[in-house]
């Protein structure tokens, strides 16, 4: 398929949760990878990890344990409503999205676990410091794989795949575990479907609120205008 520009791919790699059954070829897979593995992380450490699910035994393991997490996020998220910006058409178009993607989980060709080996840690902070440094562990313990998990999104919009980036499965994580014989240090960050989209699922304009909404200049509250 002919190359897309990087823009282009940012603008229009929508979140997909519709796949077509059919395989996706390894040197496909080993692109994605190969995106994940080119992002930034943590001191350079390159700690992160994937788990390629082709199996369909697997794949219907996994997707179990996603149809117990996502029962239990949906009764957890029974009452919320669509975000200010979003219609109730489209927060109902999302969601109904989602709960094909919980249904049809094990038929998705491909599924991939991304994380982090993180040993523990030997460097122990002052105990003034103690609950500081805790607090934004919490906050920065994706800084390493998030990053490489963007950029196995925008690979797979590159190659005509889609996929989207989901971590329902955290809810029963040491079930995806016991599923996938993950060490002890391997801890998980997300998993994404990665397939060909169905017709009239696929990739297109990503829409977002504008820039003066969520951008300031020097100070909050002083929009970005430029």
């Amino acid at each position: 398929m002919d190359e897309i520009g990087l823009f282009e791919a940012i603008q229009t790699a929508r979140a997909l949760r519709r796949f077509k059954p059919e395989p996706v070829a390894d040197e496909l897979i080993t692109r994605i990878l190969d995106a994940a593995i080119r992002a930034p992380s943590a001191s350079n450490t390159q700690n992160w990890a994937f788990v390629v699910v082709k199996d369909a035994d697997q794949r219907r393991r996994v997707a179990e344990i996603y149809r117990r997490a996502f029962t239990l996020m949906t009764a957890m998220y029974r009452e919320r409503k669509p975000a200010p910006h979003q219609s109730a058409a489209g927060y109902k178009r999302m969601m109904s999205a989602a709960e094909h993607l919980a249904n049809h989980l094990h038929e998705v060709p491909v599924l991939i676990i991304a994380g982090l080996m993180i040993a523990s840690a030997g460097f122990k902070p002052p105990a003034e410091d103690a609950q500081r440094v805790a607090s934004a562990r919490a906050i920065i313990s994706g800084a390493s794989i998030y990053p490489a998990v963007q950029n196995m999104l925008l690979a797979c919009r590159a190659l005509g795949l889609g996929s989207v980036l989901t971590t329902i499965h955290a809810y029963y994580n040491d079930d995806v575990r016991a599923a996938l014989g993950l060490p002890p240090e391997f801890v998980t960050y997300a998993m994404l479907p990665i397939g060909y989209p169905q017709p009239g699922f696929g990739h297109g304009p990503v829409k977002r609120r504008p820039l003066s909404e969520v951008a300031c200049l020097d100070r909050w509250g002083n929009s970005w205008r430029a």
